[in-house]
Protein backbone atom coordinates (compact mmCIF):
# COMPACT_ATOMS: atom_id res chain seq x y z
CA UNK A 1 0.00 0.00 0.00
CA UNK A 2 1.21 3.66 -1.08
CA UNK A 3 1.62 6.20 1.61
CA UNK A 4 0.53 9.66 0.97
CA UNK A 5 3.28 12.24 -0.02
CA UNK A 6 3.19 15.44 1.61
CA UNK A 7 1.98 17.30 -1.60
CA UNK A 8 -0.87 14.74 -1.82
CA UNK A 9 -1.95 14.85 2.63
CA UNK A 10 -1.92 19.12 1.37
CA UNK A 11 -3.82 18.79 -1.30
CA UNK A 12 -6.60 16.59 0.66
CA UNK A 13 -6.27 19.10 3.15
CA UNK A 14 -6.97 22.15 1.13
CA UNK A 15 -9.87 20.04 -0.21
CA UNK A 16 -11.52 19.11 3.10
CA UNK A 17 -10.87 22.96 4.51
CA UNK A 18 -13.24 24.43 1.39
CA UNK A 19 -15.70 22.04 1.71
CA UNK A 20 -16.14 22.51 5.85
CA UNK A 21 -15.80 26.11 5.31
CA UNK A 22 -17.30 27.12 1.77
CA UNK A 23 -14.25 28.75 1.49
CA UNK A 24 -11.51 29.23 -1.00
CA UNK A 25 -7.96 28.76 -0.55
CA UNK A 26 -5.07 30.97 -0.83
CA UNK A 27 -2.44 28.71 0.20
CA UNK A 28 -0.86 25.94 2.00
CA UNK A 29 1.56 27.60 4.91
CA UNK A 30 2.84 24.84 6.69
CA UNK A 31 2.63 20.47 6.78
CA UNK A 32 4.09 17.90 8.94
CA UNK A 33 3.53 14.54 9.89
CA UNK A 34 0.96 14.01 12.77
CA UNK A 35 2.53 12.35 15.62
CA UNK A 36 5.91 14.18 15.93
CA UNK A 37 7.44 11.78 13.24
CA UNK A 38 9.47 14.14 10.96
CA UNK A 39 8.07 14.25 6.78
CA UNK A 40 11.07 12.12 5.31
CA UNK A 41 11.22 9.33 8.32
CA UNK A 42 7.70 7.94 5.80
CA UNK A 43 6.68 5.51 8.83
CA UNK A 44 3.75 4.16 8.13
CA UNK A 45 0.58 4.23 10.49
CA UNK A 46 2.65 7.21 12.06
CA UNK A 47 -0.96 9.46 12.55
CA UNK A 48 -0.62 10.66 9.11
CA UNK A 49 -0.21 14.85 8.35
CA UNK A 50 -1.06 18.08 9.52
CA UNK A 51 -1.39 20.68 7.18
CA UNK A 52 -2.11 24.04 7.85
CA UNK A 53 -4.29 26.04 4.82
CA UNK A 54 -4.73 29.89 4.43
CA UNK A 55 -8.42 31.16 3.48
CA UNK A 56 -10.14 34.21 2.76
CA UNK A 57 -12.89 34.42 5.35
CA UNK A 58 -14.05 38.04 4.15
CA UNK A 59 -13.39 39.75 1.00
CA UNK A 60 -13.22 43.60 1.45
CA UNK A 61 -12.23 46.70 -1.32
CA UNK A 62 -9.29 46.47 -1.64
CA UNK A 63 -7.99 43.17 -1.40
CA UNK A 64 -5.73 44.37 1.12
CA UNK A 65 -8.36 44.60 3.61
CA UNK A 66 -9.07 41.27 3.10
CA UNK A 67 -9.87 39.05 6.34
CA UNK A 68 -7.88 35.66 6.41
CA UNK A 69 -7.71 33.16 8.49
CA UNK A 70 -5.21 29.92 9.26
CA UNK A 71 -7.00 26.57 9.55
CA UNK A 72 -5.45 23.15 10.57
CA UNK A 73 -6.19 19.97 9.39
CA UNK A 74 -5.19 16.98 9.79
CA UNK A 75 -5.63 14.21 7.12
CA UNK A 76 -4.69 10.17 7.69
CA UNK A 77 -2.65 8.60 5.52
CA UNK A 78 -5.41 7.56 3.35
CA UNK A 79 -6.15 11.34 3.05
CA UNK A 80 -9.35 10.84 5.15
CA UNK A 81 -10.23 13.93 7.59
CA UNK A 82 -9.24 13.33 10.66
CA UNK A 83 -9.95 16.98 12.61
CA UNK A 84 -9.61 20.45 11.89
CA UNK A 85 -9.89 23.85 13.29
CA UNK A 86 -9.48 27.61 12.87
CA UNK A 87 -6.06 28.93 14.28
CA UNK A 88 -6.39 32.49 14.10
CA UNK A 89 -8.29 35.07 12.01
CA UNK A 90 -6.06 38.13 11.14
CA UNK A 91 -5.93 41.01 8.05
CA UNK A 92 -4.03 40.59 5.16
CA UNK A 93 -0.15 41.56 5.48
CA UNK A 94 -0.04 41.28 9.12
CA UNK A 95 2.49 39.94 10.24
CA UNK A 96 2.78 37.35 13.63
CA UNK A 97 0.47 36.24 15.57
CA UNK A 98 -1.14 38.58 17.69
Amino acid sequence: MRMLSACDAAERAVHHVTTMTGRAAECVIGIERAGGHRADEGERGSGGWRVTVEVVETHRIPDSADILAAYQAEVDDDGDLVSYRRLRRYPRGRTGTD
